[in-house]
């Protein structure tokens, strides 16, 4: 039996061609993304390790100060052969352009120590001294064509700088092989722009030869305050190490989903290639029951040929994994992101899982033809009256597909009323259980759908007709077919539907709270100057810096916001759910969910302690529904301000007498002294900012899921040319009854454009239905959402399905239309 079911394979290599293909574009995604994934990880710990290769125990203070005596007391202890001490904070880089350096990657600033860093070498130049002198790193500088002696804009948050860069270092900082960027100044200048001046972020202390970290770590403890902390180098970068597996995990567990997606697609066509195989192979294993093979052997030879299969397109997977994960790390570096240098990590676990992922999809798929092929008795079999599923077996497989999607829909349905976090789980179950559902009831749909389509085909004469008879004469081949097109779709169609929807609720929640006409934000904190200089600028008739305050109120820790209580109500709709809104003095307003936290209402009074230490008691003049730009505690700027020691604002919310404006927007932009550090948005600027990201995540999800699509066309294409073989004998017939080769040809496209357009149907048919159940879910923290149906992508994706139809009828059409008819009709 073993030699039977290598001969078969042997003897239908072009056959199973397509299942290989199908089966190998899976796993290849999968193995391609552990690779990929594995790289990226090794590289990023590797450069961290390096990075944290001059720390041997690094001291922080949770709640006291790190400063210049304790650092002269670590660099003497026993053990210790010097300290230094590390100033970090944000900093943005203009290059020549003027447009930001590393954005989106964190671009950082920091501190040189002394006139040696051992942290940062420099390439050339020489170390950074005074405020008019910055060193950049040297990935930085490649990408900018920045070199030693140029100008260059710096801010961390106020006004411009234009320094000289003295001179580039390198450096293994993984951000900046991200794409980020750091600025280095001398430590007294980086100090006071990360006003932090006389303290340090951190101290890094180095062994001295013949101490071990953990000597060090010991001799700190005893010498050092009970309040610091301490962590040794290797803790530092073993940790860093974990967090970076931990954001490789999330990535390799999105990329995967989709891999499972595309060998589920893929389950599909294996599972119909079997069938078609023993069904043409059907007399062939009634004759070796006849002479003595058991049912368990025939089940047995049709699992060794999968086995085969599976190993083959597992072993190709893996191949083409290994080209797709260098593909797509290359794909990074073009996209600008600096992967740091390290070999393609090929683990053993990757290999495994390869052609495991391949043997076992394989053989799973082709276990029920295999099954049923042996429960089909001899004389039956070679008499080929075995064919017709029975009444009954039709009857069971449509109620269980009936009862499956009606819980499926009930459970579902029942969800969207339920919480966002308590709805996940039985909305994903009954997702499974409708597109299950609907799997099983296929066949039972095919027939009035595609009869739906049949005026369509009379025009088509014959061709059409017969296109129409060939597409419904085995149902469970073509719901086989159509279904893996439909799963593609399906999720294509939700991700658009929900994303759309989001877009626009997004839109009309921005514009329908915000009514200043610029809002003036970056990431780090807008200093008292650039809030001045907003307020002087001609046309500006109200505004309001929002400053973020930690406080203790009643000796809980907790935080207030302060406003311009005279103009907060012009710049945002605030609307008052009870009591009068009114932010002035001790006077403050509070959100709804701050209000049921605290157990307030309006005329409830608290203390609260402010950084100086000093106390006062504010009142709650009302509560007020929180929104995108505004939440928790309002009190009045004039209030909250005396108490800071750094009155620096989050973002700026500013009004004109003329409205949002090209002219306006370029003056405040002008008047910040064109800081790449500060953004300056109206609020059509935020809405696009946020259809921005959400088009990004889709078109991502649209190029993920195309490997799906490519695994169902390789469905239709793999269907339709056993079909055709199948009908070799009736297909010259009709040759022979005066159908021409162009009728042939346009017959099989047509049952190929019919079974595309009716798994294209039944695809965004349920898509449209999920991305309406995930967005009811949403409307809990988006009450703006409403469902949009973009029937223009809707219309394209119906398209879509309908040219994957034609292509890939291109190939099957012309065999068929070439076969010789004589030939043909003598076929068995």
């Amino acid at each position: 039996m073993f030699r039977t079911a290598l001969r078969n394979v042997l003897a239908h290599k072009t056959r199973l061609l397509m299942t290989v293909l199908a089966v190998m574009l899976g796993v290849a995604f999968v193995s391609g993304t552990l690779i990929f994934t594995n790289t990226l990880s090794g590289a990023y710990q590797r450069s961290s390790a390096k990075s944290l290769g001059h720390v041997d125990v690094a001291v922080t203070a949770a709640s006291s100060e790190l400063t210049d005596a304790l650092l002269d007391k670590s660099a003497k202890v026993p053990g210790a052969a010097g300290a230094i001490g590390v100033v970090s904070g944000y900093t943005v880089m203009a290059d020549k352009d003027g447009r930001t350096v590393g954005e989106g990657w964190g671009p950082r600033g920091g501190n040189y120590w002394g006139d040696k860093d051992p942290r940062y070498p420099l390439a050339s130049g020489t170390a950074p001294h005074g405020r008019n002198e910055v060193a950049i790193d040297a990935e930085t500088a490649r990408r900018t064509g920045y070199q030693v002696g140029d100008t260059v804009r710096v801010s961390t948050g106020g006004p411009v700088m234009t320094p000289k860069i003295s001179g580039i270092f390198t450096t293994d900082d993984g951000d900046v092989a991200a794409g980020g960027s750091l600025v280095l100044f001398d430590t007294p200048t980086a100090q006071k722009l990360f006003f932090m001046t006389g303290t340090y972020n951190r101290i890094d202390v180095k062994a001295a030869p013949g101490t071990s970290q953990h000597q060090l770590l010991a001799s700190l403890e005893k010498t050092l305050p009970q309040k610091t902390e301490f962590s040794t180098g290797q803790a530092l970068a073993d940790a860093q190490a974990k967090r970076i597996d931990r954001q490789m995990s999330k990535l390799r567990q999105g990329l995967l989903a989709f891999a499972g997606i595309s060998l589920f697609v893929g389950t599909f066509i294996i599972a119909n290639t079997f069938t078609m195989l023993v069904s043409q192979r059907t007399r062939e294993l009634a004759l070796l029951r006849a002479v003595g093979a058991s049912r368990p052997q025939v089940t047995r030879s049709v699992l060794i040929e999968a086995f085969v299969v599976g190993a083959v397109a597992g072993v190709a997977g893996l191949v083409t994994g290994i080209g797709i994960g260098a593909a797509l790390r290359s794909l990074l570096g073009m996209l600008g992101a600096a992967v740091p240098d390290g070999p393609l990590v090929i683990a053993p676990g990757t290999v495994g899982a390869a052609v495991a992922v391949g043997i076992v999809v394989t053989m799973l798929a082709a276990w029920l033809p295999g099954r049923r092929a042996a429960k089909i008795p001899p004389v039956a079999a070679m008499s080929s009256v075995h064919a017709q599923a029975t009444v009954k077996s039709l009857v069971l497989r449509n109620t269980i597909g009936a009862l499956c999607s009606g819980a499926g829909i009930a459970m579902i349905v029942a969800a969207t009323s339920m919480e966002a976090k308590k709805a996940q789980e039985p909305m994903a179950l009954g997702a499974v259980l409708l597109i299950t559902g609907v799997f099983i009831l296929t066949p039972l749909l095919s027939r009035p759908l595609i009869a739906a389509a049949a005026p369509l085909l009379r025009a088509f004469g014959v061709a059409g007709k017969l296109a129409r008879q060939n597409a419904v004469r085995n149902p469970r081949r073509t719901a086989a077919t159509a279904s893996a097109l439909m799963i593609g779709l399906t999720l294509i169609t939700g991700m658009t539907v929900l994303t759309n929807s989001l877009q626009k609720a997004t839109e009309e929640k921005v514009t329908a709270s915000l009514r200043a006409d610029y809002v003036v934000s970056t990431a780090g904190s807008l200093s008292p100057d650039a809030q001045k200089r907003l307020a002087r600028v001609d046309g500006v008739t109200d505004i309001s810096p929002l400053r973020g305050a930690d406080v203790r109120i009643d000796g809980d820790y907790g935080s207030l916001t302060g406003v311009n209580g005279a103009s907060i109500g012009k710049l945002i709709d605030l609307k008052a759910k009870d009591g009068a809104f009114e932010v002035s003095g001790t006077q403050v307003a509070v959100d709804t969910a701050s209000a049921e936290q605290y157990g307030w209402k309006p005329g409830s009074s608290f203390t609260v302690a402010y950084e100086d230490g000093k106390k006062q008691k504010l009142t709650i003049s009302g509560l007020y529904e929180d929104t995108n730009q505004v939440s928790g505690i309002l009190v009045e700027n004039a209030t909250l301000t005396p108490h800071l020691s750094d009155p620096t604002a989050t973002s700026v919310m500013l009004k004109t007498s003329d409205g949002a404006s090209s002219a306006m927007k370029d003056k405040l932009i002008k008047a910040l002294g064109t800081n790449p550090a500060i953004d300056v948005q109206s609020r059509q600027d935020i809405a696009n900012e946020d259809a921005k990201l959400l088009t990004l995540m889709l078109n991502m999800l649209y190029g993920l899921l195309a490997m799906a699509v490519i695994v169902a066309v390789l469905g239709v294409v793999n269907t339709l040319a056993m079909s055709v073989f199948e009908r070799s004998q009736e297909i010259g017939m009709l040759r022979a009854v005066g159908l021409d080769r162009t009728g042939i040809k346009r017959m099989v496209r047509l049952e190929s454009l019919v079974i595309s357009l009716f798994g294209g149907v039944l695809g965004i048919g349920l898509g449209v239905f999920f991305g309406w159940a995930a967005g009811e879910l949403t409307k809990e923290g988006l009450p703006t959402y409403e469902l949009v149906l973009p029937w223009d992508r809707l219309a394209l994706f119906l398209a879509l399905a309908a040219t994957v139809g034609v292509l890939a009828a291109l190939w099957p059409a012309r065999r068929a239309a070439r076969l010789n008819m004589l030939d043909a009709i003598k076929a068995e």
